[in-house]
């Protein structure tokens, strides 16, 4: 396989003109349409502008590489089109671009990455360049990069062995390249999708030590894997170690070296400054100390953003244990006989009291597992410990009156008790880590076999049974106050927390509407709260609203035909499976292409579908499942009605809010 094999004569266009990045970015997405290339047109659009709304993929000297990895491509390939006068694309040295290549490339598969590659390395030669923007007929384009690829990497095609060899680079470098002495300079590149700026930026420092006489490595992490990766004895050897990313890599082996974090596009634009600092000490040493350290990235973003993270990794290691216990406990009551002894229902019949018994332990899991792996997120391995006691002690309630008085009932801290646990054991973690740094070299190795665990635990043990009552009252006042509302109150709830689901169909209102549910149902079942509690009752408000968006647009596509294309139309079936199965996120290709309308629409027919849910007193004790969990809800047929009004609703509203394709 080489370059122009990537590359379709019908997916080129020369010396055109576009009025500016949005219609540069249309028309390379067309010339992919002529090669055959995408499965479903919008998907693919909406990948590429997701990945330049991270940065733009503009490079110095008018060039641009738009790109994306996407399940909507059919198969991997190239666009290229040259410009009379190029477009504003957000290149950093502010100049317009005019040559362009758009890069589709298939979820699955390597292969064609590395054939990528060499084309972003081709990229980086000032005379291959001029030759594209002067080519005059598309034959002539496409001789140009094979001339190019062939001069530097000779006429074989590149052979599948050089995919997997761990020791070459993503462009397999010619042999006589290489140096024996060793590498003064290392480096690692690594962008967010892995395809293009890894490479241009490993070239251009490999291009740029090569200038300066100073030998230099670069490991590549693309979207196949790390290649070139270094080796201990190279890191060893090295004067320091240039990362050059916008996303997090293995930087614990650099403990105790000089490292420079940069973003991938400081390695393809200042090359020689970066290694200038290397060579001259100018970079401070880099100690590891953690998930929160890995990149410079982290530190440039917002304290809130920061706190959002760390809570997502607590709640999407959670989700397993509070879907599959919920369910299972669902099915207890399902199926045991309530007559034989309300008191004990769900544990009535034996086959009622495994699922009960199995799904219970499963629950019981989910606040310590919160817990740990907000703090993991935060301090890495040594937090992981101490969130998992944190959880556990704000599960039972302890706290110095109990222990003092074991006459005294334990107040459960519950579900706001373990995130409290979880952020505290984490920064106290990352705290101590950074204390225990100043300690002699001679104590290194009992630090996290003895130090950390020893210092953590204790801490967290005193500040839960500390915090432990407050939290408990708090906790009991919130169930209290859920519990007291009744008409209106409980409705404007129901349509309130639906309606966030719409909002950002899987972003930030969203995960906080899920959040609030699952963390309701935790409080209700470490309180054993009967089946049609009011916290059972939000969960099956959030779920019904987090079904609607798709329905409402799978229903609009089918019954409003003409304000849709072709393609919508098609994606708009697979949007019934999606909504059935309470997949929100299928809606978000049609709210990303015309957001003042499908928005709206969505959020007010989820705010009805929860609205009627909570009228009709429907309960959920599954955080998960769409229809497959309708057998377990209270009131299935309550909850039918609004989920099919909800739906109907946002249907009529997207309707009407949109206009004809035609016109």
């Amino acid at each position: 396989m080489r370059i122009t094999d990537l590359l379709r004569p019908e997916s080129v266009e020369l010396h055109t003109s576009a009025a500016n990045k949005d219609a540069a970015i249309d028309k390379l997405i067309s010339l992919h349409v002529a090669g055959d290339n995408l499965a479903d047109v919008e998907a693919y659009k909406k990948a590429i502008l997701a990945r330049e709304a991270q940065s733009s993929t503009a490079i110095e000297a008018g060039i641009a590489v738009p790109h994306a990895k996407s399940e909507a491509v059919k198969r991997p390939g190239l666009a290229a089109m040259t410009l009379y006068d190029g477009v504003d694309y957000g290149a950093m040295d502010k100049k317009p671009s005019d040559l362009f290549f758009m890069i589709a490339a298939p979820m699955d598969g390597n292969l064609h990455l590395e054939i990528l590659s060499r084309l972003m390395v081709l990229l980086m030669d000032g005379d291959f360049t001029a030759k594209l923007r002067a080519a005059s007929t598309v034959e002539e384009f496409m001789k140009a990069i094979d001339d190019a690829e062939s001069a530097k990497y000779g006429d074989t095609k590149l052979p599948k062995v050089e995919t997997v060899n761990d020791d070459a680079s993503a462009p397999a470098q010619p042999a006589e390249e290489k140096k024996a002495e060793g590498y003064r300079v290392l480096a690692v590149t690594a962008c967010p999708t892995g395809i293009a700026h890894t490479y241009m930026a490993a070239e251009a420092l490999e291009k740029a030590g090569k200038a300066m006489e100073i030998p230099l490595k670069a490991e590549t992490n693309g979207s196949g894997g790390a290649k070139n990766v270094l080796t201990a004895e190279e890191i060893a050897a090295a004067d320091g170690i240039i990362v050059a990313a916008d996303k997090n890599v293995d930087t614990a082996r650099f403990d105790g070296k000089r490292v420079l974090f940069v973003p991938v596009s400081e390695g393809i634009h200042h090359p020689e400054e970066l290694i200038r600092k290397i060579a001259e000490k100018q970079v401070p040493i880099y100690h590891y100390s953690g998930a929160v350290e890995t990149t410079d990235t982290a530190k440039n973003e917002s304290i809130g953003r920061q706190l959002y993270k760390h809570l997502m990794n607590g709640v999407s290691h959670m989700l397993p244990f509070v879907i599959g216990g919920g369910i299972l406990i669902a099915l207890a009551f399902l199926l045991d006989d309530y007559s034989i002894n309300p008191a004990n229902f769900g544990m009535n019949t034996p086959v009622a009291a495994f699922f009960k018994t199995v799904g219970g332990v499963a629950f019981n899991f989910m606040l310590p597992i919160l817990a740990g792996y907000i703090a993991m997120s935060i301090a890495d391995r040594p937090g992981l410990a101490v969130g998992f006691v944190g959880g556990s002690l704000a599960a039972v309630g302890t706290s110095f009156a109990t222990i003092l008085d074991p006459s005294v009932a334990a107040i459960p801290a519950g579900f706001l008790g373990a995130l409290l646990a979880g952020f505290v054991g984490g920064y106290f973690m990352l705290g101590l880590r950074k204390v225990c740094d100043k300690l002699p070299d001679s104590l290194e190795g009992i630090k996290p076999i003895l130090l950390y665990p020893v210092i953590g635990v204790l801490f967290m043990g005193l500040f839960m049974c500390l915090v432990n009552p407050i939290m408990g009252a708090i906790n009991n006042g919130l169930i209290a106050f859920l519990n007291s509302l009744g008409g209106t109150s409980k409705i404007l709830l129901g349509a309130v927390l639906a309606g966030m689901m719409s909002i950002d169909m899987g972003g930030p209102f969203n995960k906080a509407a899920y959040v609030t549910g699952t963390g309701a149902i935790a409080t209700a079942a470490a309180a054993g709260a009967a089946q049609g509690a009011i916290e059972y009752q939000m969960m099956a408000a959030v779920m019904v609203g987090g079904m609607v968006p798709p329905l409402a647009i799978a229903l609009c596509t089918t019954f409003f035909k003409k304000k849709f294309t072709q393609d919508e139309r098609k994606s708009g079936v697979v949007n019934y499976i999606m909504g059935l199965c309470f997949i929100t996120e299928g809606a978000i290709p049609f709210a990303a292409s015309d957001p003042l309308r499908v928005i709206p629409s969505c959020v007010v027919g989820s705010a009805v579908a929860g609205a009627l849910s909570m009228f009709f007193g429907c309960s959920l004790m599954a955080p998960h499942g769409g229809i497959f969990v309708f057998p377990v809800v209270t009131n299935v047929l309550g909850y039918v009605i609004s989920l099919v009004v909800g739906s109907l609703v946002g249907m009529l509203l997207l309707g009407v809010l949109k206009k004809n394709k035609e016109q």
